[in-house]
């Protein structure tokens, strides 16, 4: 019996890829000396400005719905295209297929009513504005959103929300919030809620920037107050006391979104890493001719293979309708961590060079490094699939 197993993606796919590739190579990369990309990320100025050079390119937001000047692409598509952006760190900011706003238009795109997709949808699809999640608590609710703390009161019309929340990305200049809070009285007590909110709102104060080891994400990662925040009651994004249910539809897509991005980042590392280890003379040959830098770099192709194909499995499952929770997860542990080896061996391979910034391998080191704790660190991803596979779950 012969099963068809077509790994081909559709020729459009194939086309816009390289699109993307062609452009982050040679308009975005040349940005990366930039001082506007700074250590909480690249600026507002900076993004808007390669927004615009991606629009005119014709590659700008390909993921966002068709009714918003996107073309809505699949999973795979994703896969294929985000992997190209993501060459440069910058590349997916240029597109606008960065977190946390891709996430958010995804979650948006699924669960809004219509004049929240006018209002809140339609503006970050197009470019217009930025946004923030706001789930993560300082010493609570995080890895563990059982351990949400913030509130929300039902006051009459309004909702009052109150709480703390931390390594909120994205939150400085962003157009608007999608905050996670659990229901303070009433028959959906406890529950958790999503709500909408614009921004800037006096009720919510960014109390610093926190200094991170990445430095990808535009507005980097705040620390918010939200003290006495009142919103309608029609501000609910879904429905009341289903806030855990819709961040799953928003996380299990997201995280394999990052791990589409960091691949592209991956690969950038090993051609440089590569391309060192064929000039680079030591001991009266070039380094790749030594065995322990040639397995290195074999060692990197493997994990960058192995990534490609779960991210690719895991999409396919998703473009099918399956929540693919197993997968995502999966796929979250081994592509952050075959990314972060990648990254590891290529500065071992570089030397001393890989420590400066002559090269951007030092720079996606870090950044990849911290993707082993968000959307999830690895031992609760593990720790989750092992209590599937202990009680028969799986």
């Amino acid at each position: 019996m012969i099963v068809d197993l077509n790994f081909a993606p559709p020729a459009e796919v194939i086309d816009l890829a390289q699109r993307v590739s062609d452009f982050v190579k040679t308009r975005i990369v040349p940005y990366e000396k930039d001082p506007r990309w700074t250590p909480h990320g690249p600026t507002d100025e900076l993004r808007v400005e390669m927004n615009d050079l991606a629009r005119s390119a014709g590659v700008f937001a390909p993921h966002v719905p068709k009714e918003y000047g996107g073309v809505g692409l699949s999973q795979v598509g994703r896969a294929f295209v985000f992997e190209a952006a993501g060459y440069s760190i910058l590349g997916p900011t240029a597109i606008h297929c960065a977190s946390p706003d891709e996430g958010n238009i995804h979650l948006l795109d699924v669960v809004a009513r219509p004049d929240q997709r006018a209002h809140f949808l339609k503006p970050l699809a197009e470019g217009k504005i930025r946004s923030c999640f706001a789930m993560t608590e300082p010493g609570g609710a995080g890895s563990d959103p059982g351990m949400l703390q913030a509130t929300a009161r039902l006051d009459g019309n309004e909702w009052v929300i109150n709480g703390r929340k931390w390594l909120i990305t994205g939150a400085e200049g962003a157009g608007f919030v999608i905050i996670m809070a659990k229901v303070d009285g009433g028959p959906q007590d406890g529950h958790a809620t999503l709500f909408l909110a614009d921004l800037p709102d006096p009720a919510i104060r960014i109390e610093r920037t926190l200094d991170t080891i990445d430095s990808s994400f535009t507005g980097g990662h705040a620390v918010l107050e939200i003290k006495d925040l009142r919103l309608p009651a029609d501000a609910v994004l879904g429905e009341v006391g289903k806030g855990f249910r819709y961040a799953q539809v928003r996380l299990a897509p997201a995280r394999l979104s990052h791990c589409m991005r960091w691949l592209g980042s991956a690969v950038r590392a090993q051609e440089i890493a590569a391309d060192y280890a064929r000039t680079r003379v030591a001991f009266g040959k070039t380094l790749g001719e030594h065995e322990g830098v040639s397995f290195m770099l074999a060692d990197n192709h493997m994990d960058i293979h192995q990534a490609r194909l779960s991210i690719l499995h895991t999409a396919w499952l998703l473009d099918k309708g399956e929540r693919a929770s197993n997968e995502s997860s999966m796929s979250k542990v081994v592509c952050s961590e075959a990314i972060a080896r990648v990254a590891d061996r290529s500065m071992q391979i570089l030397g001393g060079m890989g420590m400066t910034r002559d090269t951007v391998v030092e720079r996606i080191f870090r950044d990849t490094r911290a993707f082993r704790i968000y959307d999830g660190p690895s031992e609760v991803h593990r720790w989750a699939l092992g209590a599937r596979i202990v009680s028969g779950k799986m």
